[in-house]
């Protein structure tokens, strides 16, 4: 429903894409994407979009982002992780198509998406690691997914609904160590963050920080582009570095 925009959180990321000025391509890591070895990179000129959800108002289903792919893009990054391959029919997934058409609405800016590796944590952020000097060529390196996620316990009847104490305990220590850059913690998140297993009940949503947080240098800036949660407790906190 966050593609519907009309609220704060979409205002905010319609102004960081305004500030993005210099960006010529970017890289996004989806948690709606995950696959075991090998990675795979969309390597098409275009392609559709990918309505992967059920049971919500037609006029989602009737959205469009056609931005354009970069294949060239696709081949670097597929030669330079090991193993990895490209993906010329996949299109993009509501993990990727809802944040960009907020952020980038004009749609303009080439898209790559790569799969969200089933690994650990390290070697999550191991992926970011090789994606980073992609930065130094205006190359925005992005994951797409969630600091707390757990559609078992959301308040749908009330967007607005107060946050649950658990979900913001998990959201403000996982924000801290992100301001720190504190990886070591945040791969041990599920034995020392307080209420882990509330918030993050399966992995797929909470690991593309990880690619981020490898896409970092030391100790850069870290920007909070927004603080808040919809539902009682779906965290839509979103961050940037540099």
């Amino acid at each position: 429903m966050s593609a519907l925009g009309g609220d704060p959180h979409a205002v905010a990321l319609r102004a960081f894409g305004a500030q993005q000025t210099n960006t010529r391509a970017i890289v996004i890591v989806s948690a709606h994407w995950q696959t075991h070895a090998p990675i795979r990179a969309t390597a098409w000129e275009h392609a559709p979009l990918l309505y992967d959800f059920g049971g919500f108002p037609d006029e989602l289903y009737r959205i469009e982002y056609p931005a354009p792919g970069d294949p060239a893009l696709a081949s670097r990054i597929v030669a330079d992780i090991e193993g990895a391959i490209p993906e010329p029919r996949r299109g993009l997934d509501h993990g990727v198509w809802v944040p960009l058409r907020l952020a980038w609405p004009e749609a303009t800016i080439p898209v790559v998406e790569i799969s969200l590796p089933v690994a650990a944590c390290d070697e999550i952020f191991a992926l970011g690691r090789k994606l980073r000097s992609l930065r130094d060529e205006g190359i925005l390196v992005a994951g797409s997914g969630g600091i707390v996620h757990n559609l078992s316990r959301v308040h749908l009847a009330n967007k607005d609904a107060a946050v649950d104490p658990w979900a913001h305990e998990f959201d403000r220590w996982v924000a801290g160590r992100v301001a720190r850059q504190d990886v070591e913690a945040l791969f041990d998140y599920r034995d020392t963050a307080p209420h882990a297993d509330l918030a993050v009940p399966t992995p797929e949503h909470f690991d593309p920080i990880f690619v981020t947080l490898g896409a970092a240098w030391p100790e850069e800036h870290i920007e909070t582009i927004y603080e808040g949660f919809h539902y009682g407790n779906i965290s839509m906190r979103s961050v940037a570095f540099g």
